[in-house]
């Protein structure tokens, strides 16, 4: 280590020391500045997976015309849910559908919408996320939503996409509390900018190895030499397996983790829903094979894909040469796309952001307490411990 860098090391609160000549404690001020924050982002703990570099808010929102609501249902002792819509762009979706790819690495789920994009490789409506027993009442709003459209008068068939884990732990999931007009409002408020992380929308009674999880984005950006586009991705994580953080063993450093003690459990059960954008014109085929790419995200944090585990990913492109307008369904001509040759910067890039987007998702989480109606007990989920995790404090000289 170049000790006349500097150096962070983690007592009961962080210390930081430089030097100039041998080694000197930091001033004061400097110290007091540097303890642990109580929630924060991968970058600002110091970890920032992968080589290339994010977009300016580090979020799904950095591809051009992607907008993202939410809704959040905290209520009484046991209402902890919510929704969470992406729109591919801000117009008419339906006239003017975008290629799109799905994957499914373990189909434990009950998404609405995947077999009609993995047939005909688009999106023609909002992606909402919510929860599993919630899925009718998203295809619900996606359908208001669409069919109240200008333009859309004569549409007699939507293929609703709506994506859910399974939040019963922390939620009375069974009361199906969340309703079509709440959904809607998240699609309906949907813009671009920063997008809330943590306990909120779809992610609000997630958990993720067996710490609180929920929403989580983050993006890359390409050189331009390699076509300067933009690969974002946002999470709804609620999936378990042995937590790995950067590459560091976290699960097993913290003693909580799937198979500990050689004992099976359902621990590492739930589901994660990944939703790639680029402004890369690329093919449906070529989305498909994006989607697969984020799958080495999610292993890269440790999950253990178990039977339980429901692991979907939808992806879309929001370039304009390759949107399915009526003009272009009507031409019957190719159009300009990247070729096989030149996609794997993208998938590296997918990779890097869905690693991120996990950890942003758990690492802005908070404590969440509950009653749940099944077991009739309180339950209450803590957040990760970012003092086990952070590579050094920011403000840290």
């Amino acid at each position: 280590m170049d000790f006349g860098k500097g150096f962070c090391v983690l007592p009961a609160l962080f210390l930081c020391l430089g030097a100039v000549t041998g080694l000197q404690t930091a001033p004061a001020n400097a110290a007091a500045s540097c303890v642990v924050p109580d929630r924060a982002r991968a970058r600002d703990l110091g970890i920032a997976p992968g080589i290339l570099p994010p977009g300016p808010l580090n979020a799904i929102t950095d591809v051009p015309g992607v907008l993202v609501g939410q809704v959040t249902l905290v209520r009484g002792q046991s209402i902890r849910t919510g929704a969470t819509a992406i729109l591919p762009h801000g117009g008419n979706i339906f006239q003017n559908k975008v290629p799109a790819g799905v994957f499914v690495e373990n189909g434990f789920g009950k998404s609405a919408g995947l077999s009609q994009i993995a047939e005909l490789g688009e999106i023609e409506t909002p992606i909402v996320l919510t929860n599993t027993l919630a899925v009718a009442r998203g295809m619900e709003a996606i359908l208001d939503w669409t069919l109240a459209r200008p333009g859309n008068e004569a549409v007699k068939s939507v293929n609703a996409v709506v994506g859910e884990t399974n939040d019963s732990e922390l939620n009375d999931i069974r009361g199906r509390a969340i309703t079509p007009a709440e959904i809607l409002e998240a699609i309906k408020t949907a813009k671009s900018g920063p997008v809330e992380e943590g306990a909120v929308g779809a992610g609000t009674g997630t958990v993720a190895f067996g710490w609180k999880g929920g929403i989580g984005t983050s993006s890359r950006k390409l050189p331009p030499s390699l076509g300067g586009y933009t690969v974002g991705v946002l999470v709804q994580s609620n999936y378990g397996g042995i937590l790995t953080v950067d590459g560091a063993r976290i699960g097993e450093k913290l003693g909580q983790y799937y198979l500990k003690g050689e004992v099976d459990s359902a621990v590492a059960n739930g589901s994660i829903m990944i939703v790639v954008a680029t402004d890369a014109p690329l093919s449906d085929r070529n989305l498909t094979r994006l989607a697969k790419r984020a799958i080495a995200g999610v292993a890269r944090t440790g999950s253990s894909f178990t039977n339980g585990s429901g692991d979907y990913v939808l992806s879309f492109s929001t370039a304009q040469s390759v949107r399915r307008t009526a003009e272009w369904r009507a031409a019957g001509t190719p159009h300009p796309e990247i070729s096989n040759d030149n996609v794997s910067p993208l998938f590296q890039a997918a990779v890097e952001a869905t690693e991120e987007a996990i950890y942003n998702s758990l690492f802005m989480a908070k404590t969440t307490t509950s009653y749940n109606v099944v077991s009739k007990k309180n339950v209450t989920v803590k957040q990760v411990p970012l003092a086990a995790i952070m590579k050094k404090p920011p403000n840290c000289p």
